[in-house]
C-alpha cells in the first residue's frame, strides 16, 4: 500500500535525522501523528506490514528464551593494556613484524557487543558476542533501538559490529522511576544496558531508550574497504550512528595525547566508558597480523584506572612506624588500581582490621584513597570458603621483641623502645621526607644503608655526614657528583622554616598541616617547646590528645638534647612568615583537591592555599566548600556534584594563582 510506504519512509529518515545526526526535521507532534496513522493502517492491512517499519521499534512480542546465533566470523574481545609501556610494548611488537603502522583510536564504549546482520539493506538478526563463536539472537529488542537501521541507505548484505549502551541521563531517568516503584536501581549504565537488552518482552527493552554506537566491519576488503577509518566513514553513510572521537594517529605519542585528551573529556561526555581502543588503520596489515586465539594482534584496548577492583588477601605483617605505633598490613595479590600495582595497603590498627571483619585468605576490594594510597574498602564475604583464617593482633614488636603497650586516649598498639631500629630508620625518613625537611637524595633506601654502616644513627648525624665524605664516595652507587648533591641539599635545608622542622622532629598525631599552626603561633621553637597544655589546647585544630602529645615529647630530655645538636648545626628554628595576604575567596574555607594537574602539583596547590588562608581536607563532606579538580578525578568530584558543593576547574585554579 503506498501510504504506508510513504510514511515508513518518512519515520524512519525522521528517526535517523534525530537520533543518528542530532538533527531533527520534524517535530515531535509530526511524528507522533505520521506513527499513530501508520499503526492504523497496518492494523487493517497487515500483510502490508514491512520489516523495516518503526513500529518493530515499539516492542511487544514476548519470548520464552533466547535461541542461539553462531557467528560467521568470529568476534573477538580484545587484549588490555593499562600504562605508556604497555602501549608502546604493543607498537613495538608491530613494528618488530616490519611494519610501519597508522593507528585509529576510538572511545571503549561501556556496554554490550552486538552484530547486525542484514540482508538487501534490512536487518534480519542481531545477537550478543556470547563466547565469541555462540552468541544469542536479540533480534527483537535491538529492533527497538532507534539508532539500529531496520533498512539502511544501500540495498547490500552486510554484517556489522558495535555496542549497545545506555546514556548517563536515560539511567538517571531510569533510576528515578525504579526509585518511585520501589525497585533495586541499576549501578552503572552497562548493568542497565545489559539487562534491558535481554528482556524477554521487547516492550520492557523499547522502554529503556537505549542507543548505539556501530564500529566494525569483520569483512571490509569486499566493500572496497582498505583501511579502519574508511571503514567508519562507510557505516555512517549507510546511515549507523559511529562515534565522532574516533581519531587517526600517527604513532604512539599521538596515542597517548587521545588518551589525555578523551581522559580529561570523560566525565563530561553524555555516555560511560572505561579506555581507549587502539586499532591498526591498513586492513591488508590487520590481515597480515592475524590473531592469537582469542585476541587480535592488531588491536588492543587501553584501560582507564579501576577506581575499585577485587583481589586476595593472602596475609596481614605488621610494621613499626616513626612513633613506635605498630601497624598491620594488607599483603594482596598484586593488582592493577588506578594505574599502579598494587601489593601492599596499610590497615591502620587493630581496630580498623576488626570493624571491617577481614580474615587472612579473603577476597577484598580496593581503592586507592584520595586518588594516591591504596585502601581495602571491605571483604566480600558471599566469596569466603571456609579456609580463611581469623586476624590476631600481635603482642611483642616484630623487630626488637619488646611488648606493645596501648596509649591512653590513642587508638593503635605501640612499641615504647626508644632504641628499636625499626622506630629510628622511619622516624629518619619522615625527617627527610618531601613534607618535612625535603632532603633530595636521601631515600628510604639509602636512610637504611647509612643506618645500618653507622653513619646516621639520630637526626643531628645527617648534618655531619659532610665529615664522611671520603667514606661515602667509595659506597656502591654513590659517585663524587651525587654526593655534592647529597650534602648541598642538607646544607639547603638548613634553611626550612619552622613547620617542617616540627613536621620533622616526629611528635605523635602532629603533621605537616597542624605543625604550620604551631609555628605561625608560636613563632620559635623555644617558644612552643615551652608552651603550656592550657595554651596548646585553645589553638584550633590542637585538642587535647595533641596538646598532651606535644607536652610529653619536650618532656623527654633525650629529644631537648637532639634539638640542641640541631640548633648547634645550624638549623633553622624560626617561622618564616609568609608576606602573602590571606586571599577571601579560601580564607577560612575548606577546600578538597582532587585528580592531577599538568602545570602544577597538588602539594603546590595546598601551599598556595593555606598561606592564604585557606584549609585543605582530602575528604569531600558537608562541610566543604570548594573542590578543585583536575584530570581524572574519580569519587571526590562525584561526591562535589551531588552535594552541590562549588567546583573549580584548572581554569578557575589558574585564574586564582595568576593573581
Amino acid at each position: 500500500m503506498d501510504r504506508i510506504n510513504e510514511l515508513v519512509e518518512i519515520l524512519n529518515e525522521a528517526n535517523y535525522n534525530y537520533h543518528v545526526l542530532d538533527n531533527p526535521t520534524i517535530t515531535d507532534q509530526e511524528y507522533d501523528k505520521y506513527l499513530r496513522e501508520l499503526i492504523d493502517l497496518e492494523r487493517e492491512y497487515p500483510e502490508y506490514v514491512r520489516d523495516d517499519s518503526p513500529t518493530k521499534r515499539i516492542g511487544g512480542e514476548v519470548m520464552d528464551g533466547f535461541s542461539k546465533h553462531t557467528h560467521k566470523i568470529p568476534m573477538f574481545s580484545l587484549s588490555n593494556v593499562f600504562n605508556e609501556e604497555e602501549i608502546r610494548d604493543f607498537d613495538s611488537r608491530i613494528r618488530k613484524e616490519g611494519f610501519t603502522p597508522e593507528y585509529v583510536c576510538e572511545c571503549k564504549i561501556d556496554g554490550l557487543s552486538v552484530s547486525l546482520n542484514y540482508e538487501d539493506g534490512v536487518l534480519v538478526s542481531a545477537s550478543t558476542r556470547g563466547d565469541g563463536v555462540t552468541g544469542e539472537d536479540i533480534t527483537n529488542n535491538v529492533k527497538t533501538i532507534k539508532t539500529v537501521p531496520l533498512r539502511l541507505k544501500k540495498p547490500i548484505s552486510i554484517e556489522v559490529r558495535g555496542e549497545i549502551y545506555m546514556s548517563k541521563k536515560t539511567l538517571h531517568e531510569l533510576n528515578l522511576r525504579r526509585e518511585a516503584d520501589n525497585l533495586p536501581l541499576f549501578q552503572n549504565c552497562r548493568n542497565a544496558a545489559a539487562g534491558s537488552v535481554r528482556q524477554l518482552d521487547s516492550k520492557v527493552a523499547a522502554s529503556r531508550n537505549l542507543d548505539t554506537f556501530i564500529y566494525h566491519i569483520p569483512n571490509p576488503l569486499d566493500y572496497g574497504i582498505k583501511t579502519h577509518f574508511e571503514a567508519l566513514k562507510y557505516l555512517e553513510s549507510l546511515g549507523f550512528k559511529t562515534n565522532k572521537e574516533s581519531t587517526k594517529v600517527e604513532d604512539v605519542d599521538g596515542i597517548l595525547e587521545f588518551i589525555k585528551r578523551i581522559g580529561d573529556k570523560r566525565k563530561s561526555l553524555s555516555y560511560d566508558i572505561d579506555g581507549v581502543v587502539i586499532k591498526v588503520n591498513d586492513i591488508r596489515m590487520q590481515l597480515e597480523l592475524g590473531n592469537t586465539v582469542k585476541y587480535p594482534k592488531w588491536a588492543t584496548a587501553y584501560k582507564f584506572p579501576a577506581e575499585v577492583v577485587l583481589t586476595k588477601l593472602e596475609d596481614i605483617i605488621f610494621t613499626v612506624g616513626r612513633t613506635g605505633q605498630v601497624t598491620p598490613n594488607a599483603v594482596l595479590d598484586p593488582v592493577i588500581v588506578a594505574g599502579s600495582t598494587i601489593k601492599r595497603a596499610t590497615l591502620h590498627n587493630e581496630d580498623y582490621v576488626l570493624a571491617k571483619g577481614l580474615k587472612i585468605g579473603d577476597i577484598v576490594s580496593i581503592r586507592k584513597a584520595g586518588d594516591v594510597i591504596p585502601e581495602v574498602v571491605e571483604a566480600i564475604k558471599e566469596r569466603r570458603t571456609g579456609n580463611e583464617k581469623e586476624f590476631k593482633m600481635i603482642l611483642k614488636c616484630p623487630i626488637c621483641g619488646s611488648d606493645l603497650v596501648k596509649q591512653s586516649g590513642i587508638v593503635g598498639s605501640y612499641c615504647v623502645n626508644s632504641k628499636c631500629p625499626a622506630r629510628k630508620i622511619e622516624s629518619l625518613c619522615h625527617f627527610v621526607s618531601r613534607n618535612a625537611m625535603n632532603i633530595d637524595g636521601l631515600g628510604e633506601k639509602v636512610i637504611e644503608d647509612f643506618y645500618n654502616y653507622g653513619f646516621i644513627k639520630e637526626y643531628s648525624d645527617i648534618y655531619n655526614l659532610y665529615k664522611r665524605k671520603d667514606e661515602l664516595v667509595m659506597l656502591e652507587g654513590f659517585g663524587s657528583k651525587s654526593i655534592e648533591n647529597l650534602l648541598l641539599a642538607i646544607e639547603d635545608s638548613k634553611k626550612n622554616g619552622l613547620e617542617r622542622l616540627i613536621n620533622a622532629i616526629g611528635i605523635s598525631g602532629i603533621g605537616a598541616k597542624n605543625a604550620k599552626v604551631l609555628a605561625s603561633k608560636f613563632g620559635s621553637l623555644d617558644s612552643l617547646m615551652k608552651a603550656s597544655y592550657e595554651e596548646l589546647t585553645l589553638i584550633p585544630d590542637i585538642g587535647e590528645v595533641l596538646a598532651s602529645s606535644i607536652i610529653s615529647y619536650f618532656k623527654d630530655e633525650a629529644k631537648v638534647n637532639e634539638i640542641e645538636r640541631l640548633v648547634s648545626v645550624g638549623v633553622n628554628t624560626l617561622y618564616l612568615s609568609s608576606n602573602v595576604k590571606e586571599d577571601e575567596r579560601v580564607k577560612g574555607k575548606r577546600i578538597v583537591i582532587t585528580g592531577s594537574f599538568d602545570f602544577i602539583t597538588r602539594d603546590e596547590i595546598k601551599k598556595f592555599i593555606e598561606d592564604r588562608g585557606g584549609n585543605t581536607s582530602n575528604s569531600v563532606s558537608s562541610k566543604t566548600d570548594i573542590v578543585i579538580v583536575g584530570s581524572d578525578p574519580g569519587k571526590k568530584y562525584d561526591d562535589a556534584v551531588k552535594k552541590g558543593i562549588t567546583i573549580w576547574r584548572s581554569e578557575e585554579l589558574k585564574e586564582f594563582l595568576n593573581e
